[in-house]
């Protein structure tokens, strides 16, 4: 039985087959990570053409840089996450400096304040995507369908009890979007 210690089995392969540099593994990677990716980055730099060169960025280091992931340390999805994230900042500074370079509006203050908004949403964007079913359907009909614990828990097929605790621990859960340290591992690959 394996561990905690032991990183997931498909994550481990794939970082093989990448380190062998397997075309079809990086295929393998896009088509299973490209949507999560994309949507992250799209959150961080609010322009769809703009996610998408992040998106390209992010694959293009994932296959010239294979070994920069380590599956001890963190599961696939939560690297690609982090690097997703930490490209995109990095476009959205380059693209509002040099628009303040150009007189445009705003301040240095203005952009950093831009910037950890932007980590912040596609933080809890993540967050929202990867917390379990339950917890995510709970939310959804509270907040995007406005529903009150109630309906929610008749929606659910739950107790009232069970959908307060199912929006309380989601709301824990996107509580933590706003913290400022940065995740493990989000300063490994550049």
């Amino acid at each position: 039985m394996p561990t905690s210690d032991t990183p997931p089995r498909w994550d481990r392969r794939m970082q093989q087959r990448l380190a062998r540099g397997e075309a079809a593994a990086l295929g393998e990677l896009y088509d299973r990570f490209a949507s999560l990716v994309h949507g992250l980055a799209h959150r961080v730099v609010g322009d769809e053409h703009a996610a998408d060169a992040v998106t390209r960025d992010v694959f293009a280091h994932v296959w010239e840089h294979p070994d920069s992931y380590d599956p001890r340390q963190e599961p696939l999805r939560t690297w690609l996450a982090t690097l997703t994230s930490r490209l995109a900042v990095r476009r959205l500074r380059t693209t509002e400096t040099a628009a303040l370079a150009r007189g445009g509006p705003g301040t240095p203050e203005d952009l950093e304040r831009t910037v950890r908004h932007a980590s912040v949403a596609a933080r809890a964007d993540y967050i929202v995507q990867s917390m379990p079913a339950p917890l995510r359907a709970a939310l959804e009909l509270a907040y995007f369908q406005r529903r009150d614990y109630r309906q929610t828990a008749l929606d659910l097929g739950v107790t009232d009890d069970e959908a307060r605790r199912r929006l309380r621990l989601g709301l824990q859960l996107l509580a933590t979007a706003g913290d400022t340290g940065a995740p493990p591992g989000f300063g490994g690959a550049a």
